[in-house]
């Protein structure tokens, strides 16, 4: 019997070229948009005023940066291997550009709707350590190398975490579907069911992204500039361009899995992008606020949080979840023990960051204790002194 030969047609590959390109000017319009949104929102938080001198409120900022970057001298090192140093921004690139195929904004706004659309993203998004590594080994440059062996080090770390609240989510759902998870928060999202799952799967795409205080296998102060240093130009715009693209596919993820999506009261059509859109910009402003929060983890310090933290509280979600599903509790159940586990291990976390202060308290209430003490027989002895002199 002969094999069916599956075939697309001329017409077809014209709409899927033009949704992709379509699909690609959005999400620059969308970078864009986060560039002039992150440097507005932390100029406030520091008391500044932003760009503001390239059009009105500094709209035009970033298309002048991106100007700048594109006509700017693009240096080639001589000892690099070429083929690797032209392909490793592409590779990055491709791996954030192609999960958004699949990401729906709306019920049917989506390039191609799959049925295995979460598996899809977390594969596809696992190619783009391989580009942070071959920019780095392609660079013939140590620190260069140096920061693409702690870009893997770190992205496989917490990539687990996101894979295994992925898969508890797939078990809430009963779809590795997009839109179907969507549709399972119908009635409640997930968010109040998996507080824990959420958490987990934020602190991760932080770190998956390189977003503070994840930075540290690019930081400028730790190894020069990480598998970025030897990129200059168009190719440093790349990555430039796939990290606020990975940045928004983070947010959409954590509204579409655990915030309902674009589901709302009576909404249809049209509004359910804009009602989609303003949640994944709330969770962006969440994202540039810790940003301009909290400092960088040291190395050792990322390292340890995730495989004595995050990892652990990743198989915890899954545990919990697969208990929930087979003995049928109540949806109750699962948020009071995802609320447990987080306030046990918030507990746990303000107990050790919050030891070495409370140690040198005591320490400091000793001394005092002991200078006082001191004070008290200074004064008896005075006072004996005094009594025995007057007699």
């Amino acid at each position: 019997m002969m094999p069916t030969l599956l075939f697309i047609s001329w017409a077809d590959l014209g709409w899927i070229a033009l949704g992709l390109f379509l699909m690609f000017n959005a999400l620059s319009i969308v970078v864009l948009s986060l560039t002039w949104l992150e440097r507005k929102a932390l100029g406030r938080l520091q008391r500044r005023l932003g760009p503001t001198r390239s059009g009105p409120m500094g709209l035009m900022q970033p298309i002048a940066d991106g100007i700048k970057l594109i006509i700017k001298e693009d240096i080639i090192p001589t000892s690099s291997e070429k083929a690797i140093f032209w392909a490793a921004p592409l590779i990055v690139m491709l791996s954030a550009f192609m999960i958004w195929v699949t990401i729906p904004g709306a019920q049917n706004a989506v390039i191609k709707n799959l049925d295995l659309g979460l598996f899809y993203i977390i594969a596809f998004s696992v190619i783009g350590i391989l580009g942070l590594v071959l920019a780095g080994w392609g660079s013939a440059n140590k620190y260069g190398t140096l920061g693409g062996l702690r870009a893997a080090a770190q992205l496989v770390s917490y990539e687990i975490p996101i894979i295994m609240v992925a898969v508890s989510i797939a078990m809430l759902a009963q779809s590795l579907d997009l839109r179907e998870i969507v549709a399972q928060q119908g009635s409640y999202p997930f968010v109040l069911v998996q507080p824990l799952g959420l958490v987990v799967f934020f602190i991760a795409g932080l770190a998956e992204v390189g977003r503070t205080p994840f930075d540290i296998y690019f930081a400028e102060s730790e190894i020069v500039g990480g598998p970025f240093v030897e990129y200059s130009g168009a190719h440093w715009s790349l990555f430039f361009l796939a990290e606020y693209i990975n940045t928004f596919a983070i947010a959409a993820l954590t509204v579409i899995l655990f915030l309902g999506g674009w589901s709302g009261p009576g909404l249809s059509g049209y509004w359910e992008i804009i009602w989609f859109l303003f949640k994944v910009y709330l969770v962006i402003l969440v994202i540039f606020w810790i940003r301009g929060t909290f400092p960088r983890l040291r190395i050792d310090q990322l390292m340890a949080f995730a495989w004595k933290v995050v990892v652990p509280l990743s198989f915890l979600t899954v545990v919990m979840t697969a208990i929930y599903q087979f003995y049928g509790w109540p949806a109750w159940s699962l948020t009071l023990m995802s609320l447990a586990g987080l306030v046990w291990v918030a507990y746990a976390i303000y107990r050790r960051m919050a030891g070495p202060a409370s140690r040198v308290a005591q320490v400091r209430a000793r001394q005092e204790e002991l200078m006082a003490s001191r004070r008290r027989q200074r004064a008896e002895s005075s006072a004996a002194s005094a009594q025995e002199t007057g007699d």
